[in-house]
């Protein structure tokens, strides 16, 4: 057996400190990062949007009392949404227009779902300044007019004159049933 120096015993004691410092070091900074994660997260959670918001995020819509050439408008997420039934004579004008006349050529089946070609849903501002088009007009059967600034667009959405640069948005929108949709 060996005895241990003076020295090295000073050693060991530093030792034995140094460790308990490295220790009080790593528990405070846990015990920090402990009570910083539950300060911030009541500051995160509160920028979660609440219930009433997150109500309006869908909105269904019954079907069932519009007749063939009207329209209804309805709200979602605060913004007006046109849903329009259209009539056999209003699809039939719509397909008969070629995309080559249209400021912004998109076709009618692409802003409708397949197997509902009668219903259209578009967002109901205006894409020129966001103003609300007005049912009817004189050019377009079926299609909307914005008053204030003089955009057209057709019964399918679609801008047709005037200084609105694309045609009405559609929303994201599913049919539940035959009679229904839900869109958002």
């Amino acid at each position: 057996m060996s005895q241990k120096t003076d020295n090295q015993a000073d050693n060991c004691d530093y030792c034995a400190e140094e460790s308990r410092r490295e220790f009080l070091y790593l528990t405070t900074a846990a015990f920090g990062a402990v009570a910083g994660a539950g300060a911030v997260s009541p500051l995160i959670r509160q920028m979660n949007p609440d219930k009433s918001v997150l109500a309006l995020s869908s909105t269904e819509v019954d079907l069932s009392n519009i007749a063939p050439g009207e329209s209804i408008t309805v709200k979602w997420r605060g913004k007006p949404v046109f849903v329009k039934r259209r009539a056999p004579e209003e699809l039939a004008e719509i397909e008969a227009v070629a995309l080559s006349d249209l400021p912004d050529p998109e076709a009618d089946g692409d802003r409708v779902k397949p197997d509902h070609k009668e219903w259209l849903v578009v967002m109901g501002n205006c894409t020129h300044l966001g103003c609300v088009p007005n049912k009817g007009g004189d050019l377009y059967k079926g299609g909307w007019y914005c008053p204030c600034h003089g955009s057209h667009y057709d019964a399918s959405g679609r801008i047709r004159k005037g200084p609105a640069p694309t045609n009405l948005p559609v929303p994201e929108y599913k049919f539940i049933s035959d009679t229904k949709i839900q869109i958002g």
